[in-house]
């Protein structure tokens, strides 16, 4: 049976996800309105315990949430970060109904071997072993089912969500956010889409060695199923005890996987969690996952060089231009400042040309949150700000993957490593680089804004 948006299905995600929901606004509400203080580190906790049960968007939305500065408060930020591990997994008999829906009654024959038992589980979907009929080891992604409905129900408490959180603080405008999470779930649905995005990346990371993408087998592919080959690999947190040059090798891999199809190509890769990348036998890396990638816009890329080039000189005008670039406007000064300590943070690693860790602040919390926090708190003094769509999954990016080389403890001369990929930049060259690539991967060109 094909699977859509349906009513019903909303209606019964309402029903599931509204006590959740409803609880945190009327607590909220209470605290706002009538200064009832609540413990928000017990309420964290049995949100996350909520949606830890549901499966599907409302717990991606958490996972996203997680790792954007200001979007949530910490104790939610650190409940909801655990998210992606507590996923639990579905039996045989749901994997033998979905596998029939997505290749007919035979479906089992065109595998040579395939274990219904799962080897992991998301929020979308989960991952299975299989063996190719030639004998190749495979990755089969199964998305579970009704998970169109169960999108639109949960954008719709993500708004509802938001309404509450721009009532008690409004120092970020999240219009954007919502939208732009929106676009990237949808997207996430299309496995055929995906399968487009990996074919982008294996074009764009051609040329280094050290970085791997899997194949796809079309033939056993549809909107809700992908079919890979199996890449092996370890856990990045397997190596955290490893020698000094070890974790440096690695994250340096990392470094190239995610920032040479950002500045040659304009695209991210939008989810930096633990769980999608592992470490090969030779320290390469594995990149998996590939349903939240972002394609800029060409002149967004110029706008991250040129601020990194206003705050390593100084230069004002210069940020201005590349915050009107992203399109942020009506910048007062005072907010021009404050978005410069932010930039200034991001940068840091950047400015020093000798190895150094990422962060070298004592930090007692996730990985920039501080510095968040003392932005937000500023945004909210002047009035606030609407950050433009673009900005929440760069922002996301830098943030997450940060706090993976901090994970591993890494001395990198970041300066170094950022200066070779962006030493003959040039917006028009990039234009003509992305265009070629999405081409060739079957994908449609960026808007020109």
């Amino acid at each position: 049976m094909p699977e859509s948006d349906s009513t019903l299905g909303r209606v019964r995600r309402y029903a599931r996800v509204g006590s959740s929901v409803g609880g945190l606004a009327a607590r909220l509400g209470a605290e706002r309105v009538l200064g009832v203080k609540m413990d928000r580190g017990r309420h964290a906790a049995d949100l996350r315990a909520a949606l830890g049960g549901l499966k599907g968007p409302l717990m991606k939305v958490a996972q996203i949430m997680s790792t954007i500065p200001d979007a949530l408060p910490q104790e939610y930020v650190q409940e909801l970060a655990q998210l992606q591990a507590n996923a639990p997994a579905m039996g045989p008999a749901f994997v033998k109904r979905r596998m029939t829906a997505e290749l007919g009654p035979h479906w089992q024959a065109q595998y040579k071997s395939f274990d219904l038992t799962a080897a992991a589980a998301a929020s979308l979907g989960q991952v299975h072993r299989a063996t190719a009929r030639d004998g190749g080891n495979l990755a089969v992604k199964l998305q579970y089912p009704d998970m169109a409905s169960a999108v639109e129900a949960d954008l719709r408490q993500l708004q509802l969500i938001f309404a509450i959180y721009r009532r008690w603080d409004a120092a970020i405008d999240t219009t954007h956010i919502h939208a732009e999470i929106a676009a990237r779930l949808r997207e996430e649905l299309d496995y055929q889409q995906e399968s487009r995005h990996m074919a982008l990346y294996a074009g764009m990371l051609d040329g280094e060695a050290d970085v791997h993408v899997p194949e796809v087998l079309p033939e056993l592919t549809t909107r809700r199923l992908l079919t890979m080959t199996w890449l092996e690999g370890r856990r990045l947190l397997d190596f955290a005890g490893a020698p000094q040059e070890t974790r440096n090798r690695i994250a340096l891999n990392l470094f190239r996987a995610w920032y040479v199809p950002f500045y040659r190509c304009g695209v991210i890769h939008g989810d930096p969690h633990l769980g999608n990348y592992t470490v090969r036998e030779d320290l390469g890396i594995n990149l998996l996952d590939f349903g939240c990638i972002r394609i800029f816009p060409p002149k967004f890329v110029g706008g991250v060089i040129d601020l990194y080039r206003a705050i390593s000189t100084d230069d004002r005008a210069l940020a201005v231009h590349a915050y009107e670039t992203w399109g942020f406007s009506g910048l007062s000064n005072e907010v021009i400042d404050t978005l410069n300590l932010w930039a200034a943070f991001v940068y840091a690693p950047l400015l020093e040309d000798r190895p150094r860790q990422i962060q070298e602040m004592e930090s007692s919390g996730l990985y920039g949150r501080e510095v968040a926090e003392r932005v937000h708190r500023r945004l909210k003094e002047l009035g606030g700000v609407t950050p433009p769509r673009e900005f929440v999954f760069m922002d996301r990016a830098a943030i997450g993957l940060g706090g993976v080389f901090l994970h591993l403890k890494a001395e990198i001369n970041w300066h170094r490593m950022f200066h070779d990929l962006i030493a003959d930049f040039d917006v028009a060259a990039l234009q003509k680089r992305q265009e070629t690539a999405l081409e060739s991967a079957g994908l449609p060109p960026v808007e020109k804004a």
